[in-house]
């Protein structure tokens, strides 16, 4: 390895589980500057499909996780000003619960999205890799009379995805089969202090578990000594959020798409609508909550092509075989396992994102029908409501 070379290798950042990583066989690729499992010995496709049957352990160390706490005051004023950031309902989110949401800018364009949870005395979220230190100094910037903004360095976070998740944790806690979506609990497993939310983003039940730095490695081994977990990296978790209809940032997310324009107004509680007791308050109010009322210029959508040639992130959509501008772009696409073909979603005018209507992406210079679909490809598998 050249002197640039090493230089530029060790200047990516590493998980707390890089060595088990490495040990597990996987191939380690870059994503928001850290080295990151792409895949293992198993391979994308078998990983995906473990997923969905039986249960997987990503690493999402790379994610943040800031915690929020009060100075002198109480989580009801950090809720206040947080609400100035989000179009969320954070005054409601009681103790032990997570709501999804996102910090918007003065265009109503998505900064980050990113998970809130309620852990009762202090807020912890958890933020995109890619956006850590802006979303960092943004709450340092707004909150800081309120409350201090910690980024938790010292955390790892994993998750346990797939329908057997439930299984494995619930033999070192038994309180782990009362949690419903979006709960979120401190908990002691194998010993460990962690914080569990039930969440994810697979489309599946599943959990993350946040966990000192130090201890992560040896629970991630705990976990996997069970026969039905398997490791899975970042191209099946792509995959499987993929066909959960998930927004990744950097692809179907950014600072010049609206929360409306890319389909995720249902995470805009009525009480920050129009009418509503809070509404607004936040940066791009007028021009999210106007969306809100007359529709966007455009939407986020599914599309499905025929034939088993995935349809790939950039790729241009045409109204028409011999149309020559594009009206749209796939923001994420790729080979579904579950669904047995190509799925895919991007950004098209909304007279043209009716369901049915059929477009054409331009594919290795040819232009290949694709159909404009519901989302999620695939049922959502959540754990909604307490099972006797």
């Amino acid at each position: 390895m050249t002197a640039p070379a090493a230089a530029q290798h060790a200047a990516f950042k590493r998980t707390p589980l890089y060595d088990l990583h490495v040990a597990s066989g996987a191939r380690m690729g870059v994503f928001a500057g850290h080295e990151m499992p792409i895949q293992y010995p198993l391979g994308i496709m078998k990983e995906h499909l473990h997923a969905r049957a039986h249960a997987v352990l990503f690493d999402v160390s790379h994610m943040g996780q800031i915690a929020l706490r009060p100075h002198n005051g109480t989580l009801a004023d950090i809720a206040v000003a947080l609400e100035r950031l989000v179009p969320a309902d954070v005054v409601g989110l009681a103790t032990g619960r997570q709501r999804y949401a996102f910090l918007t800018n003065a265009q109503g364009g998505v900064v980050d999205d990113l998970m809130i949870a309620n852990c009762g005395d202090r807020f912890v979220l958890v933020v995109n890799a890619s956006r850590k230190a802006i979303d960092a100094q943004s709450l340092r910037t707004a909150l800081a009379r309120v409350c201090a903004v910690d980024v938790l360095d010292d955390r790892a976070l994993l998750a346990l995805q797939g329908p057997e998740a439930e299984s494995v944790l619930v033999r070192f806690a038994p309180d782990i089969a009362a949690m419903r979506f979006m709960d979120a609990r401190a908990i002691m497993i194998a010993g460990n202090a962690c914080v569990v939310t039930r969440s994810g983003y697979t489309g599946e039940d599943g959990f993350e578990i946040s966990v000192a730095a130090a201890d992560a490695a040896m629970l991630a081994r705990v976990l996997l000594d069970n026969t039905c977990v398997s490791l899975a990296g970042l191209g099946a978790r792509d995959s499987l959020r993929i066909e959960a209809g998930l927004c990744l940032y950097g692809s179907d997310l950014d600072e010049n798409t609206t929360p409306v324009e890319a389909a995720l107004e249902w995470a805009i509680p009525k009480t920050r609508r129009r009418a509503g007791d809070r509404a607004g308050g936040f940066p791009g109010a007028e021009i999210v909550l106007s969306q809100l009322d007359q529709g966007p210029q455009r939407r986020r959508v599914g599309l499905r092509a025929p034939g088993s040639m995935p349809v790939r992130g950039a790729t241009l959509l045409f109204a028409a075989p011999s149309a020559p501008d594009p009206v749209g772009r796939v923001t994420s696409g790729g080979f579904g396992p579950s669904v047995g073909g190509p799925v895919a979603m991007g950004y098209l005018p909304r007279a043209l994102s009716a369901l049915g209507t059929r477009v054409f992406a331009e594919v290795r210079g040819s232009r290949v029908p694709v159909d404009v679909t519901d989302l999620p490809f695939i049922p959502h598998r959540y754990r909604r409501i307490h099972q006797e």
